[in-house]
């Protein structure tokens, strides 16, 4: 017989207070969701922004639509599995599948920098072309501005999206409940790994890539077996950790998740050990977590395995009554520690 150990202590990190910006407050995790608490919700706050979904939904003539928008500016503009321009298209095209919005259309901002060589931005632009046609989206407005040698990165890019959610959908981070399933669509890490070791010229045995990716198909094929889905989050910013949290606190339920169930890959797990990395707070840009109900979580997993970006699918925990608010992994020693939401920021400019 076993024993297992239940570990009851946090050691939250430090969150500084003060009256300026921090590169943290775009972690996607407690400073950001500070900021938007304290100054965004206060300013604009409404019934549909207080959601604070992915998207806002909201319905137009008896038609409901989803509407999402996004800014890129990620360092180095060019990465192993993508660049820039790839990426602001995925993460528009996710933001609104995980509305279960079908994406129509996109629009396109860029802010370059004087001095940005003419061939990157045409390499930018070609790659955000194949990967609109490739969705099954349009671009179809834009703008352009110019800022003064000094005053940027190379190139910023803002994205919008629209599309349209099918009647009677209605997916929210406030809907799980005891007893649901959490799924996880594959292995965690890959994208923030790999910006970070272009970046910082790192090198590994075998050249570790982004998993950026739309996700929209396999969303589809999710709501295609019928199940009684509650939401669903891609973890970008914030990785795994945040997003759990995020929903459990929406929710007001707790979450236990086991370690052994969460793919990280072999060269991803040996550069967090070298960098002193935690993989569940990594930023992924091709993986998307669902809460789904309990009867229904093997047959989204076999749907999803039907998907190139679901092959490795699987459940990796179940939402709990326990203590709500709070995610909780049992670890591979049979132990369990809580998963906090990121405090900083490991890894800026990577989205």
């Amino acid at each position: 017989m076993s024993t297992k150990t239940e570990l009851t202590i946090t050691c939250p990190a430090p969150i500084p207070a003060g009256d300026k910006i921090l590169l943290g407050h775009g972690s996607g995790g407690k400073l950001s969701a500070q900021l938007v608490e304290r100054v965004f919700l206060p300013a604009f706050g409404n019934p549909t922004l207080d959601q604070l979904n992915d998207q806002a939904t909201f319905a137009i003539d008896g038609v409901r639509l989803a509407m999402t928008t996004d800014s890129f500016v990620v360092k180095p503009l060019f990465f192993p599995g993508g660049d820039i321009g790839s990426l602001a298209v995925h993460g528009t095209v996710n933001d609104l599948a995980m509305g279960g919005a079908q994406p129509l259309f996109l629009s396109v901002a860029f802010i370059l920098e004087e001095g940005l060589p003419m061939e990157s931005l045409q390499k930018i632009a070609d790659s955000m072309h194949r990967a609109a046609d490739a969705a099954g989206v349009q671009i179809v407005t834009g703008d352009t501005k110019v800022v003064e040698q000094g005053k940027g990165d190379g190139l910023f890019i803002n994205t919008s999206g629209i599309g349209v959610v099918p009647n009677g959908l209605m997916l929210g981070s406030e809907k799980a409940k005891p007893g649901d399933k959490i799924i996880l669509s594959g292995s965690i890490g890959d994208h923030g790994i790999a910006i970070l070791a272009q970046r910082e010229g790192l090198e590994f045995e075998t050249t570790i890539e982004s998993d950026t990716a739309p996700l929209h198909k396999l969303v589809d094929a999710m709501l295609g077996t019928g199940a009684a889905i509650r939401c669903m989050r891609d973890p970008t910013r914030g990785g795994l950790s945040s997003s759990l949290n995020e929903i459990a606190t929406r929710s007001q339920v707790g979450m236990m998740i086991e370690e052994e169930q969460i793919v990280v890959r072999e060269e991803v797990r040996g550069a967090c050990e070298m960098l002193g990395l935690d993989p569940l707070y990594v930023a992924n840009e091709g993986k998307m977590i669902s809460i789904v109900e309990a009867a229904a979580a093997d047959r989204v997993v076999a749907a999803m395995r039907e998907n190139v970006y679901g092959r490795e699918a699987r459940v990796i925990g179940t939402v709990t009554e326990k203590h709500p608010g709070t995610v909780v992994m049992r670890t591979a020693f049979g132990t369990t520690r809580i998963v906090d939401m990121l405090a900083g920021d490991q890894l800026p400019r990577i989205c």
